[in-house]
């Protein structure tokens, strides 16, 4: 049994239906395949979905900015009715400690004016004023438990942090995505899930399409690689890891879900926190709690992990992750044994996402972005449809990168800036808020 598609794209979570919607409104014919029951069921659902504007690089902040205008007026964005209703975007914004680590943010206020983003200094007062419960002494660098100092202030302090307003959070990512995927059917995109792809096909040099572990066949002459966790054995099965100068890796992380701090309604007052100092951010959450995730700082162990066989139950670092935020937040409770989820990052080696084609004619990635791309998924199915459409007419993106033109800032990005053969950018911070 044949079927035929313009585009295959693998993978339906929230970066892979926003592209399906970009694409189908241009007339593509395409099909997402996930062998998972339903979109955003993999990494996309288990997203502490937080929208936020810093980065740690220019473009990538040109690129989360463009990108927050879209969460802002989600319902406008996709113009199509969920069934479900539509997730919604609680913006809460969010505020960074200024520490050594990140060299007080000075980079980052550069992007920020450039781009002329909103954002506000924030004095120690300032940030108790906001957040009374806070303890600013610095307990940096960030320690485990079975530390001798752990808990111990080192003698210095928070000198300060910045604001960013225009930050938040999604409140269901796997409704969200949900949103997308109906809004890609209004154009006549098609999804099939609970299926397993086993073959990358290819002829002369060129995808031909794909084969299910059912043994059906389907034709396409495009084939997308948005599969999240499992990105890098879709690129093994299409031949094109070995060609390639970076990879990805699946890493298993885990986040805390906790009653928030005691006497404050931090559901409603709170903002997302980023704090280098004791490797820890949080998030508000619906019922006065909060979601603590590791910033990965050298004391965290990284474990990369099979995506087909790894632990789902918590260990012992999902509550270190609370106990170092409950440094800067003495009034958090610590539950003896913690809530929360255990999921899966694909990560390449400076964290920044792969947006390009490959080595193997109409095979192209959207990769290494679980973890931190949730917040660009609406331009990143913009950009990907560009690369798709500009490459497929002739153009040599590795010898002459695509360009898009972000629409509402009005500004040009570089989208050899995402490639799989770019040197390591170490510019980037080499860690999320996942």
């Amino acid at each position: 049994m044949n079927k035929n598609y313009d585009a295959i794209i693998i993978g339906a979570g929230i970066i892979g239906c926003c592209t399906a919607f970009e694409m189908a409104k241009k007339g593509w014919k395409t099909l997402n395949i996930d062998k998972l029951a339903a979109a955003g069921y993999g990494s996309t659902g288990y997203s502490c979905a937080i929208i936020r504007t810093h980065y740690s690089t220019l473009d990538g902040t040109a690129l989360a900015y463009e990108n927050f205008f879209h969460w802002q007026d989600w319902p406008g964005y996709l113009g199509v009715e969920d069934e479900l209703g539509h997730a919604i975007f609680r913006q809460c914004g969010c505020v960074i400690m200024k520490t050594p680590a990140n060299n007080g943010l000075k980079h980052m206020i550069g992007y920020m004016n450039a781009l002329e983003i909103p954002w506000h200094e924030l004095r120690p007062e300032d940030i108790l004023k906001k957040m009374p419960f806070m303890d600013l002494n610095s307990y940096s660098p960030p320690k485990l438990p079975d530390d001798p100092a752990f808990g111990e202030p080192n003698g210095g302090s928070i000198e300060g942090g910045l604001h960013f307003p225009c930050a938040g959070y999604m409140s269901d990512p796997q409704l969200s995505t949900h949103n997308a995927q109906r809004a890609a059917e209004a154009h006549g995109a098609k999804f099939q899930f609970n299926a397993e792809i086993v073959a990358i096909r290819q002829d002369k040099g060129r995808v031909t399409g794909v084969t299910l572990a059912d043994g059906t066949d389907i034709d396409a002459p495009v084939v997308i690689n948005i599969a999240g966790p499992h990105s890098s054995k879709i690129n093994e099965m299409a031949g094109v890891a070995e060609t390639m100068a970076l990879t990805t890796r699946a890493l298993r992380e885990e986040v805390a879900y906790i009653p928030g701090p005691q006497g404050f309604d931090i559901e409603n007052e709170g903002m997302i926190s980023s704090d280098s100092d004791v490797g820890s951010y949080s998030r508000p959450e619906v019922g006065n709690r909060i979601l603590v995730g590791s910033e990965n700082p050298e004391c965290d162990p990284h474990e990369w992990v099979d995506p087909d066989n790894y632990s789902t139950d918590p260990t012992d670092q999902m509550r270190y992750q609370v106990m170092r935020l409950a440094q800067r937040m003495p009034t958090l409770g610590i539950p003896e044994h913690p809530t929360g989820i255990v999921s899966l990052y694909d990560v390449t080696p400076d964290w920044i996402p792969i947006y390009d084609k490959s080595d193997l004619d109409g095979f192209y990635m959207a990769i290494g972005s679980s973890g931190n791309q949730y917040k660009n998924a609406p331009v990143a199915g913009k950009m990907m449809l560009e690369l798709i459409e500009s490459c497929e007419k002739g153009q040599d993106h590795d010898k002459e990168p695509v360009t898009y033109i972000l629409e509402r800032l009005n500004r040009p990005l570089d989208l050899g800036f995402f490639s799989r053969n770019r040197e390591i950018n170490n510019e980037s911070s080499f860690s999320v808020l996942g």
